[in-house]
């Protein structure tokens, strides 16, 4: 059972690099500050993986690991939205 759930983990990056990918064609400023972005989800859901895995029966280190995981892929979804909320030019919509 330790193996399975660091392993829907990481399978869960993967969809976040294939939209990295994607967002990132057009090459403009903003497409490739977008791919970056989903690249970082799908970078930090990988580390996520392989720290649970390494956590093993540990609880308290998965707990931890855990949290870490959730706080940086929610920081990076807030900035996601926040790049997203910005026109191609950079400037704030209203």
């Amino acid at each position: 059972m330790n193996v399975f759930a660091p392993l829907i983990i990481a399978a869960t990056g993967i969809p976040a690099l294939c939209f990295a990918v994607w967002s990132g064609r057009p090459g403009t400023a903003h497409a490739r500050g977008i791919g970056l972005r989903w690249a970082l989800i799908a970078l930090c859901l990988f580390v996520g993986g392989i720290g649970l895995h390494l956590a093993g029966d540990q609880q308290t280190i998965a707990y931890g690991v855990i949290v870490a995981l959730v706080i940086a892929v929610n920081a990076l979804g807030i900035s996601l939205v926040m790049h997203l909320r910005r026109g191609g030019d950079g400037a704030p919509r209203p």
